[in-house]
């Protein structure tokens, strides 16, 4: 009988204390949490952005990448990486083409680019002759499990500097030149990562030559 009357009352214990267990929504901001461990359980970009300063976000590892531009009105987050290993390649067709330095227009210049190079461009520049160029081998790319990688502008370069190399995160290579999707006429813009070198800003290159690749996604 004894018996029967601790199992009945460990059976309530338990049943009673899961009862009022809190239930955990993942959705919602936990301040108990970082802000990288918030953005996995899909809180969202904007609620983070209610307990946290945007800064907060820069140089984390998500989506790819290493956040380096947040949009605090709808919450679009930019991330980017090195994409060096395959080694300096080419920019493709030389032509003439003006693409915008915008931040967050990398996606939009990487199309135009590609989209100059399916062109006859024998009569007012050159031919590079294959699809074995920058801006379509990151078009094609499928890399840390996306597939929607562009070459970023001028201006995304320049805050991936300050927003993220700078402070001593991300995997940036300071050896390398690589290029951006800016182009002015038939003259690209490019960027080093060397702390003693440029100071963090794009500067005129050239379509002849062979650069590194940093890629970049948006996540919305």
């Amino acid at each position: 009988m004894k018996n029967n009357i601790l199992k009945a009352f460990l059976i309530f214990t338990i049943f009673f204390n899961c009862e009022n267990e809190p239930v955990i929504n993942l959705l919602e901001y936990n301040s108990n949490l970082t802000v990288q461990q918030n953005l996995v359980n899909g809180v969202s970009v904007i609620d983070i952005l209610n307990f946290n300063d945007v800064s907060s976000f820069y140089g984390i590892d998500y989506g790819g990448g290493f956040i380096f531009h947040v949009n605090t009105n709808n919450g679009e987050i930019m991330v980017a990486t090195d994409y060096s290993d395959i080694g300096d390649v080419a920019w493709g067709d030389i032509f003439d083409l003006d693409t915008s330095y915008a931040i967050g227009d990398g996606d939009l210049n990487t199309q135009q680019i590609i989209e100059g190079n399916q062109n006859d461009n024998s009569s007012n520049g050159t031919e590079f002759g294959s699809d074995n160029y920058g801006f379509k081998i990151v078009d094609d790319l499928n890399y840390n499990g996306y597939n929607d990688w562009f070459i970023p502008s001028s201006g995304s370069m320049e805050i991936i500097y300050s927003n993220v190399h700078s402070l001593g995160l991300g995997n940036f290579n300071e050896n390398l030149i690589y290029w951006s999707s800016t182009k002015e006429g038939y003259f690209p813009y490019v960027m080093a990562f060397n702390f003693d070198s440029w100071g963090g800003l794009p500067f005129p290159g050239s379509c002849l030559d062979v650069n590194g690749l940093l890629i970049a996604r948006k996540i919305n």
